[in-house]
């Protein structure tokens, strides 16, 4: 079984193939970040039509590298949403056009589920897990019971972690993308030179929000009385990644007590998205997790962030259970994993 996969929700136009022994047959990624650094973020006409430009080639190169040709494929999947919808339409409308064209079935995939079920491509893992799910535009945490069977136990009420590392970054004057550019700054920071909080800790329940830690970092730039040095921003750098990870790890404590009350053979914690990428975070997440009997599961980093592979693979999970899309599917800017779950809010936050 080979499955083509297609993800244009963002920023990355990538493009693979998996096969049905999770075997990665080819995995193309184009990042734009050259093309939104100079706006300090991403720009949706901007990534839309760059997703436009280079689709086709990045599609070819990975059936090139792959090996195949459109006749050999069982199935064609792309990123039916939720994101930028510009950049979904055109992932979608190409997925459509290569099923159409080549006698496939296509199959819309839920960005966020690509991310669930990285780690059963990469690790065999086996249902039910939790998964800690942090991006610039999602930060939830979730028991994922099956493919299509997820109870969101927490979830951001204001912004996204990695949002907050972008913002915290411009604030810095560290450049674009923040996650990467605060957790380099970060490394030479000095401990306990700034104090900031630690949103939500302590209290009951699974929810986060960066929105008055980014207020904190404001606050204590402007205490300074001057402009910032390389030092003063090192430092913090620091107190802001140490509160981040300090929240992020006290809602995911409750989160698993929560997924073992739910499912008692629960023991495993998954984390991806992009601010999976940071090593801090990690550290401190596999300290948190073996305090309470569960394994850290942390997919490869080039998997954690936005990639085809893992919607080729999630294409592949629903296509094994004989799930088949329409070609009237209609691209979503909005699509929950959850939707029993409460509805969220907050400014940019993606359900």
């Amino acid at each position: 079984m080979r499955i083509l996969g297609i993800e244009t929700s963002c920023d990355e136009t990538a493009a693979a193939v998996v096969d049905g022994e999770g075997k990665i047959l080819s995995n193309v990624v184009l990042s734009q970040l050259d093309e939104h650094r100079l706006y300090g973020g991403v720009v949706p006409e901007i990534a839309a039509r760059s997703h436009l430009d280079h689709i086709d080639r990045l599609v070819a190169e990975a059936m090139r590298e792959a090996g195949l040709g459109f006749s050999e494929l069982d199935a064609v999947a792309a990123t039916g949403g939720p994101g930028l919808i510009g950049g979904v339409i055109v992932g979608v409308m190409t997925g459509k056009a290569i099923a159409l064209v080549h006698d496939k079935p296509f199959l819309a995939v839920n960005h966020l589920e690509g991310h669930a079920l990285t780690a059963r491509l990469t690790h065999q893992l086996a249902f039910p897990y939790l998964l800690l799910l942090v991006s610039g535009g999602h930060c939830q945490l979730l028991l994922v019971e099956g493919v299509g069977r997820y109870r969101r136990l927490g979830a951001t009420i204001d912004d996204a972690a990695g949002e907050a590392f972008d913002k915290v970054a411009k604030m810095l004057d560290l450049g674009y993308p923040g996650g990467p550019a605060v957790e380099r700054a970060a490394r030479d920071g000095r401990p306990q030179a700034f104090t900031l909080p630690r949103p939500m800790k302590g209290r009951p329940g699974c929810d986060f929000s960066f929105s008055g830690l980014k207020t904190a970092v404001r606050q204590a730039l402007d205490g300074l009385g001057r402009e910032a040095t390389p030092q003063d921003k090192a430092d913090i750098a620091l107190a802001f990644q140490e509160a981040v990870a300090d929240s992020i790890a006290n809602r995911s404590r409750n989160a698993m007590r929560m997924a073992r009350d739910l499912r008692p053979e629960t023991c495993k914690l998954v984390v991806a998205g992009g601010v999976a990428a940071n090593s801090f975070l990690r550290a401190r997440l596999g300290e948190t997790a073996a305090k309470n009997g569960f394994e850290l599961i942390a997919p490869p980093l080039n998997l954690c962030t936005d990639n085809a592979a893992m919607i080729a693979w999630a294409g592949l999970e629903r296509f094994r259970l004989g799930q088949r899309d329409s070609l009237d599917f209609a691209p979503r800017p909005r699509w929950p994993l959850d939707p029993e779950a409460a509805k969220l809010r907050g400014a940019g936050v993606k359900a």
